[in-house]
């Protein structure tokens, strides 16, 4: 547990530049003591100890604001910035190194039984009101931008956005920060390649109307 606590600390100062002191990570940081909340009721539900991982949970729940299925699998050095609204259900498994936003889901779509919760790789990014659906795998080092909504698995070092999710992009250049400010907008840029179709079409209807004047 000491561990733990030491690389969820290194963890925090390494990804939050607002992060002033080890006290103020103790007091302040509601991700911080949700993941020590749910190391607790994980192991709980690890022994089959009836009721008390869902009270750890629920306790947790109440008093971060971030909701953690003691089932779900964790792995090192996982942060939650913010993490008011965060939900993440009973079959999640989650790689090590990953960071989500506030308002995160990591749920299901149905009421399907078995593994019905997504997988995230090591190093992946989920992005503020980002949902990810179903028992998909998320590739390693994925970055999801902000309000997105993902369905399918998505493949190694890709950047996802919109409704559904989409890859945008392939960063095989080893590109690693999640600037949701720059993130593409495919459509947005449907429509922008439409509009320049439509009017390459009216010109060149322009273009052949002249011709036939002049015969």
């Amino acid at each position: 547990m000491l561990r733990t606590i030491r690389e969820q600390i290194q963890t925090i100062f390494r990804e939050d530049p607002a992060a002033k002191s080890v006290i103020e990570i103790f007091l302040c940081y509601p991700g911080f003591h949700a993941i020590l909340f749910h190391r607790l009721a994980n192991k709980f539900y690890r022994w089959r100890v009836p009721l008390l991982p869902r009270v750890v949970s629920q306790f947790a729940r109440w008093m971060t604001g971030i909701e953690i299925h003691p089932g779900a699998t964790i792995g090192r050095r996982f942060f939650i910035d913010h993490g008011m609204g965060v939900v993440i259900g009973e079959t999640t498994i989650v790689g090590d190194d990953c960071l989500i936003y506030q308002g995160v889901t990591l749920g299901g779509t149905g009421k399907e039984k078995g593994k019905r919760h997504p997988t995230l790789g090591n190093r992946v990014v989920v992005g503020t009101g980002a949902k990810v659906l179903g028992n998909i795998e998320i590739g390693d080092c994925v970055r999801i931008g902000a309000g997105s909504v993902v369905l399918k698995s998505v493949p190694p070092q890709s950047t996802v956005v919109g409704i559904p999710g989409r890859i945008v992009r392939s960063r095989s250049d080893g590109e690693e920060m999640l600037e949701h400010g720059k993130l593409p907008d495919p459509t947005g840029q449907t429509i922008d390649d439409l509009t320049r179709r439509v009017q390459d079409l009216e010109r060149a209807i322009q273009e052949l109307a002249a011709k036939r004047e002049r015969v």
